[in-house]
């Protein structure tokens, strides 16, 4: 599966106000601004446009449309093709002429739209983001935009060129085959939302995080890659309930988003913090060094569910 990582090198304008978690606030104006980069019948509403299936914006915000039309609502297993990773400060004032980064993550083909991504990027700017401040969203310009610390686009030239080469992700089975004992330390960069027994879950044992690397990456293949890769989804599964959890400090990070669509106020909270396991952790190293890139759990298009992880001695 195509993977491209991309860095949106940013300046603000004018003085801004941004939450300390800023995933919602930046997934929604990219939303607004692509919609309007790309949307030909401006007046008609997604799930009754004749274009849906074929529409940029359907494919990547509204994937359930764009894979059936209005009876694929109710199937909430599409994954999004992107992932926003939003400036990781927890900062929330910003002056004139501050510098951010955000981050932006296309999986499969999605790649080849990158250019209509900038430009939508760069739009955001322009609508404004954040709370008001003396009457107006604060504006910012896109300066640059890297691939692999590389710049695809400038602002100062206007030249936008193609990645020379995209990272291409695989897991093979005998690659998370076997393993020797470990210990691994995980720690969640930003909030991670994962179900156990269909309710949230405050604790990580292990399994709940193979469980939620298999789901997420056994469903980015089949949308945007080769298929699902070829695993023992059960043994994998039954195998890290054996994993040890050696010590934790995860707490509970509480953050609201609002819904346009549903007109209210959402709660969105999830794990943060660091926790390390010990065990016969070597076989499942390749499957979360790939979910690293992907992120893992509910909402991930927001960025939640990113994490680092590192072997210790």
């Amino acid at each position: 599966m195509l993977y491209g990582n991309y860095r949106f090198q940013c300046r603000f304008e004018t003085d801004a106000e941004l939450p300390a978690y800023k995933g919602s606030t930046f997934r929604g104006v990219f939303g607004h601004a692509l919609k309007r980069v790309v949307c030909a019948l401006k007046r008609q509403e997604c799930p009754d446009c004749i274009l849906r299936e074929r529409c940029l914006y359907t494919r990547v915000f509204e994937t359930a449309l764009s894979q059936g039309g209005q009876d694929a609502v109710r199937n909430s297993a599409i994954p999004h093709p992107f992932v926003i990773e939003p400036p990781p400060e927890t900062k929330t004032h910003y002056l004139k002429g501050d510098v951010f980064e955000c981050g932006l993550i296309l999986f499969g083909e999605m790649n080849q739209n990158l250019p209509y991504f900038i430009y939508a990027f760069d739009l955001m700017g322009e609508i404004g983001i954040g709370r008001k401040v003396s009457g107006e969203r604060a504006r910012f310009c896109l300066e640059r935009v890297l691939y692999d610390q590389k710049a695809v686009y400038e602002r100062e030239t206007g030249i936008l060129k193609a990645p020379e080469k995209l990272e291409a992700l695989s897991l093979e089975p005998a690659f998370v085959a076997n393993g020797s004992g470990s210990r691994l330390k995980v720690t969640l960069c930003t909030p991670l939302r994962i179900k156990s027994e269909n309710k949230l879950s405050a604790e990580l044992p292990f399994h709940l995080i193979v469980r939620a690397a298999l789901r997420r990456v056994s469903s980015l293949f089949n949308c945007y890659g080769e298929g699902e890769p070829n695993l023992d989804y059960s043994g994998l599964v039954r195998n890290a309930e054996g994993i040890r959890t050696l010590s934790s400090d995860l707490h509970w990070f509480d953050w609201r988003r609002y819904s346009n669509r549903q007109n209210q106020d959402m709660e969105m909270g999830g794990m943060v913090g660091s926790v390390t396991y010990e065990g016969d952790l070597a076989g499942y190293l390749p499957l979360i060094h790939l979910a690293q890139k992907t992120h893992i759990g509910k909402q991930t298009a927001f960025g939640l569910g990113k994490f680092v992880a590192a072997s210790v001695v």
